[in-house]
């Protein structure tokens, strides 16, 4: 689970639902009140993105595992669809099924420069995020976010966000033996991380592929944070199953993953976590300030 500081919910806060049960605005509801907040465009030159495209197939394509993962990323509607449409705003809602704190928030992403805001999905004055480098958090009850969100700015979009968020530096790709899953032969990269990569370069994702459609099954990871493990190692294996894809501009992905313990032979055991992925949409009027740190926001130390 890999936080982005090696390599941003709604888009202000009167966009942003004021309680869970709230209904989200129209889309045209969105761009028009962005406008009236200066909002800037978000999107990026279509030659900036050629050429990191270009440049992620060329490095990719050394290689029989880099193969798998473009293929997979053309499959999922190709890099320049991810790059392209602007912000990736969506709403992640994390639910450990032991009771354990459950982490529900509207979030909008700068998938370009990895860049990220959270609003709680109860209390809309409650927010945190990472502008690139600083990790911060604004709210009034010092309760309002109980885990380390630091940790978490960048995390969802690294649960959901495959095979896109391989494109960067630091990015190991090892091709592994096929594997059946789900009546299906399935393609496996594991993926792992350069030393000094972010704060928890340990990590490793082991990703699989439909050899026929090559679009994501599943992913296997460790998490290895430093908060979380002072004396090094990681927790346990774990394997989430990935649910239903969705077409959103474009772009394939999940509105559900499941994730469980891993047993042996890399199957799914015991059913520990479910995550909803709802109201996936790319938004392009932004206020130009968005991604910035609050002014009276605490600012979250590193490692």
């Amino acid at each position: 689970m890999k936080l982005n500081i090696r390599i941003a919910g709604f888009l202000l806060a009167g966009l942003l639902l004021s309680a869970c049960n709230e209904k989200p605005k129209a889309k045209k509801e969105i761009v028009d009140t962005a406008k009236e907040e200066k909002a800037v465009d978000y999107t990026i030159p279509e030659a900036w993105v050629n050429k990191r495209v270009e440049k992620a197939k060329a490095k990719l394509e050394k290689t029989d595992a880099g193969k798998v993962v473009w293929a997979a990323m053309e499959a999922h509607g190709g890099l320049k669809n991810w790059y392209g449409n602007g912000a990736l705003a969506f709403r992640f809602n994390y639910q450990p099924l032991d009771g354990s704190t459950q982490r529900d928030s509207y979030q909008v992403v700068d998938v370009w420069r990895n860049k990220a805001v959270h609003t709680s999905a109860v209390d809309s004055t409650a927010k945190f995020g990472w502008d690139g480098a600083t990790a911060w958090v604004q709210a009034k009850d010092s309760t309002a976010f109980a885990y380390d969100t630091r940790f978490w700015a960048l995390t969802p979009l690294y649960l959901f966000g495959h095979p896109f968020v391989l494109d960067g530096e630091g990015v190991h790709l090892e091709l592994l033996p096929e594997t059946k899953y789900k009546d299906k032969v399935n393609e496996v990269v594991k993926v792992t991380f350069a030393e000094g990569t972010g704060d928890a370069p340990d990590d490793y994702y082991i990703l699989q592929f439909d050899k026929e459609t090559h679009l994501l099954t599943a992913n296997r990871y460790i998490v290895s944070y430093p908060a979380y493990f002072k004396d090094g190692g990681h927790n346990p294996e774990k394997f989430m199953e990935v649910g239903e894809l969705v077409n959103v501009s474009g772009v394939l992905l999940p509105k559900e993953l499941k994730t469980h313990w891993t047993v042996k032979g890399g199957m799914p055991g015991e059913y520990i976590t479910q995550i909803d992925i709802t109201d996936i949409h790319f938004v392009k009027d932004i206020d130009k300030d968005f991604f910035e740190v609050p002014e009276d926001a605490k600012i979250i130390k590193g490692l």
